[in-house]
């Protein structure tokens, strides 16, 4: 994704096409480069779609599952890598700032939890761009480091403290999960 401006033509390339053959009422703004960046910092962003309109709530339903869809889609057409996929992001009536929000206070409830109790916090499962997004959001915290364990849809991240023992780690992850 050398040339942003070229990126946005194929983006809004896609984006019409959901709304004249896919029958969408969708309003997009892409903003590509400085002014697309994550003012939350979870996420490696240099184009941002921001849509609105009549069906902007199918997008955001399940969680955001049909943004998700989107923002794989594009990934694709603009063949990144999937460690490459937050460089693109899509946001419909500000879900994703929301969810953003909810995360980072999230992460720093996890945060004092672990630094009280001196054991290990589990957050509950979530796609792989929000455990990524997660895992940026935890990684300034020099004496905490996160993991992530479990399998599929059922994947979450877990915060420790940075000297925990390797020998507890799987149990106490496990015990911490079961308690949610």
């Amino acid at each position: 994704m050398n040339d942003l401006a070229e990126a946005a033509k194929k983006i809004a390339a896609f984006i019409q096409t959901l709304t004249t053959i896919g029958g969408m009422r969708l309003r997009y703004k892409i903003t590509a480069g400085a002014g697309a960046a994550d003012p939350y910092g979870l996420e490696r962003r240099e184009i941002y779609v921001e849509l609105s309109g009549p069906d902007a709530p199918l997008l955001t339903e399940r969680y955001g599952e049909v943004l998700r869809a989107l923002e794989h889609i594009a990934a694709k057409i603009l063949r990144l890598e999937p460690e490459d996929h937050d460089r693109i992001s899509f946001d419909a009536d500000g879900f994703k700032a929301k969810r953003a929000q909810e995360m980072k206070a999230t992460a720093e409830a996890g945060i004092t939890r672990v630094r009280e109790t001196g054991q290990p916090f589990s957050f509950l499962p979530m796609s792989s761009r929000e455990r990524r997004m997660l895992h940026l959001a935890l990684s300034h915290e020099k004496d905490l480091r996160t993991e992530s364990n479990g399998e599929g849809s059922r994947r979450y991240v877990v915060l420790y403290p940075l000297n925990w023992k390797d020998s507890t780690r799987a149990q106490a992850a496990a015990k911490a999960f079961r308690r949610r």
